[in-house]
């Protein structure tokens, strides 16, 4: 199998193709994702709530990120992997590329960091580098402190502007994929049409590039799920079938639907 790249994620946005992309966080599991067609892989530090029991995503460390994405890359040698960068390791441009360093050498072909323009001096330093660089805006995991909770955000036009103001500077300073979360439908829209980069959506509708789940939301697992998960599982009986539904589902945008997403 041909390795995926940034490039081919291009062009599927060029040609208004979406594509469907999960968290995984062990072999078994990646292997089964890439088998099924998913050639983009998340390993997020929302394994510190799915896979350690914590009630957020703070306590994850470098270290952690490091060990599940070389378990992922084992188990998905061709895919395009994705890693998270935890809470509070590119607080400073510097820091960032060291804990990239640390990453980029345990599998990744991206890292992901949460926030806006601050982080531009961030991104050109890292892609400057040869660490290429996902954005992740809107409802952020690891401010949750700061925001006050796991709340749907851009809900009015100034946050909403800004958002999509952040997004611009970040692609400007080098970002090459962006990440939102819990956004409404008509601001993921705008965000995604005002970027010629690939936009990848979790709770912000149908209308972005591409869709992302936390396997454990995907596959019925979370005792709690967010609104804008769906249980695949439940549809399909095995979990074969249920990541071919949900690889369907959003090719063709039914998924999300007006149920699993926000106004």
């Amino acid at each position: 199998m041909k390795p995926i790249s940034l490039a081919d994620l291009s062009q599927l946005k060029k040609e208004k193709r979406k594509f469907a992309t999960i968290t995984a966080y062990d072999a078994s599991f990646a292997h089964l994702f890439a088998a099924q067609g998913i050639n983009v892989m998340l390993i997020g530090d929302s394994l510190g709530m799915t896979v350690q029991g914590f009630d957020s995503t703070l306590p994850v460390t470098v270290e952690d990120i490091a060990y599940h994405t070389r378990s992922v890359r084992t188990g998905a040698p061709h895919a395009f992997l994705i890693a998270d960068m935890p809470f509070m390791s590119y607080a400073t441009p510097e820091q960032g590329c060291n804990n990239a360093a640390v990453l980029m050498r345990s599998g990744a072909n991206m890292v992901k960091i949460e926030g806006g323009s601050w982080l531009c001096e961030t991104v050109k330093m890292l892609t400057d580098r040869s660490v290429p660089v996902c954005g992740h805006l809107g409802l952020t995991p690891q401010a949750v402190n700061v925001l006050g909770g796991y709340k749907v955000q851009g809900r009015d036009e100034p946050t909403a502007q800004q958002l999509i103001n952040d997004a611009i500077a970040l692609e400007k300073a080098g970002m090459q994929l962006l990440v939102l979360e819990c956004v409404p439908t008509e601001l993921a829209r705008k965000v995604t049409e005002a970027l010629e980069i690939p936009v990848i959506g979790i709770g912000a509708g149908n209308q972005t590039d591409g869709q992302i789940l936390v396997m454990h939301d995907a596959l019925g697992i979370t005792a709690k799920p967010p609104k804008f998960a769906k249980d695949f599982l439940k549809e399909t009986g095995n979990i074969k079938d249920a990541i071919n539904l949900y690889i369907e589902q959003v090719k063709n945008g039914t998924y999300p639907d007006q149920a699993h997403s926000f106004n």
